[in-house]
């Protein structure tokens, strides 16, 4: 069943989270413009500040989860308070840092924090709003964060060419006047499930990501091993736990198994338009980082004043409907970028209007259909491990893609590409625009014939347990 909020809630939760969002996604971007400050401030080389980023990532990624998994226990009003007090605590003690390890500890604290916020915008339109207006506001989350990441480095480089870099934790403090709505708004889930956690289980998990992702970023195999043996005790932990932290339902629903992946294959290849993309233009066009950042705006700012028709598409044509529509966009940004990956950088703009519009849209298609495979009681878990799979699908993806691009290419696919440099880029685009197709065969085996039934973006609920392999959220 659906939570209904009190009388008024359903227009204003959902823009409040909206703005949430927006700072939220300005702080975890703001700081990779400082970083050279940072660096001579406090006499250290860039490998070293450059923790202030991944350490906050790293803890962002994992603490999705575990928001989740007590938004079930505790309700979500008290888990997002608990939250954006301590992303302000974090923001001022960073304020007055003095030290490199205090401008390290406030962005770890930060980051601690903040991870509720990507966990409330997944659980809450789950769990505040109908199936059929599940689309719409799943946009307007989406469209905050279009906007973060747009306007974030302008208002980075506005701050710290007025004020010292930073004034730059001072923003998240302004998530703050969001809490006396979300204590108003967000009612109180009344039954929960038990307060008692699996707090091994959780602690497995978080280590197991937290090696892995480490492993990746700094190459580090023994570390990648020890993780692989935490990822074999929590699975051993969840078959045989009283109560799991990942509750054994979720393991055996296989339409959320499916739709996990499909999001975790979905993210790793649409992130490479915001890893590569760069690269491309400084390697091949001799961009600036100014000039780079520049052509990534218009793709940016198309995709928030589009979020809302994505959802409306959801709603009203179905969700194959949206994710078959964003996909089309996908390959035809991949077919263009690996056709004409050395023209001029207007002409790549326009080409990631379509691809970050289409991966936009192709994330509103996912939760949504993956929300439709979770039990009440799976909502929280289930939806923070999809956030936190879409970190670590990033993270692996984009490690993955640099080792790629340092080989380099010898060969080039594209009769249209003439300049060396643009030979890996080219292939690789070619490549993962393939693996695409790949994704919408396995969805349309697994979700697409179960989906015609659906008038209005609503399944026929009777249905619903043996199509998904899963209880339905009614």
């Amino acid at each position: 069943m659906v939570i209904q909020a009190k009388k008024g809630q359903g227009q204003p939760i959902i823009y409040i989270l909206a703005f949430t969002l927006i700072i939220s996604v300005m702080s975890a971007t703001m700081f990779n413009i400082v970083l050279p400050d940072i660096a001579e401030r406090f006499r250290l080389t860039i490998a070293q500040v450059s923790w202030v980023t991944s350490g906050y990532l790293l803890v962002y990624a994992v603490g999705t989860v575990i928001y989740g998994k007590l938004s079930d226990a505790y309700g979500l009003r008290s888990v997002l308070t608990f939250g954006l007090v301590l992303l302000a605590i974090g923001s001022l003690f960073g304020l007055i840092a003095q030290a490199y390890w205090m401008v390290l500890l406030g962005r770890v604290i930060q980051a601690a924090g903040a991870a509720v916020i990507p966990a409330a915008a997944s659980i809450i339109p789950v769990r505040y709003y109908p199936e059929e207006q599940r689309g719409k506001v799943l946009a307007i989350a989406m469209t905050g964060m279009s906007i973060g990441s747009a306007i974030g480095p302008v208002v980075a480089a506005f701050v710290v060419s007025s004020l010292d870099w930073r004034w730059l934790f001072f923003m998240p403090v302004l998530t703050l006047l969001a809490l006396p709505y979300y204590r108003r708004f967000l009612q109180d889930e009344g039954e929960r499930q038990s307060k008692r956690i699996d707090w091994i289980g959780g602690g497995l998990l978080v280590a197991a990501a937290t090696l892995l992702l480490l492993a990746i970023t700094y190459e580090a195999w023994v570390v990648g091993a020890f993780s692989v043996v935490l990822f074999i005790l929590l699975w051993l932990r969840v078959r045989y736990g009283a109560e799991p932290f990942i509750p054994r339902g979720l393991t055996r629903n296989k339409g959320y198994s499916v739709g996990l992946t499909i999001a975790f294959l979905a993210t790793s290849i649409g992130y490479s338009l915001y890893f590569l993309t760069p690269q491309l233009l400084n390697q091949v066009q001799q961009l600036d980082t100014a000039m780079t950042g520049f052509v990534m705006v218009p793709a940016a700012v198309t995709a928030a004043i589009l979020g809302r028709s994505g959802g409306k598409l959801a709603d009203r044509k179905g969700i194959p409907f949206l994710f078959y529509s964003a996909s089309a966009m996908l390959l035809i940004c991949f077919a263009l970028m690996s056709i004409f990956a050395e023209r001029s950088p207007v002409a790549i703009a326009g080409f990631l209007i379509l691809g970050v519009v289409g991966q936009s849209f192709l994330y509103m298609a996912l939760s949504n259909q993956i929300s439709r495979t979770l039990a009440k009681e799976q909502i929280g878990i289930g939806m923070g491990l999809l956030a936190m799979s879409n970190f670590m699908a990033g993270a692996i993806s984009a490690s993955l893609y640099g080792k790629i691009v340092d080989h380099g290419s010898g060969v080039h696919w594209s009769p249209m590409i003439i300049e060396p440099k643009a030979f890996v880029y080219s292939n690789l685009y070619l490549v993962l625009g393939l693996l695409h197709v790949g994704i919408l065969l396995v969805y349309g085996f697994r979700f697409g014939k179960r989906n015609r039934n659906v008038k209005g973006g609503v399944r026929m609920r009777a249905a619903a347990f043996h199509e998904y392999g899963g209880p339905e959220v009614m």
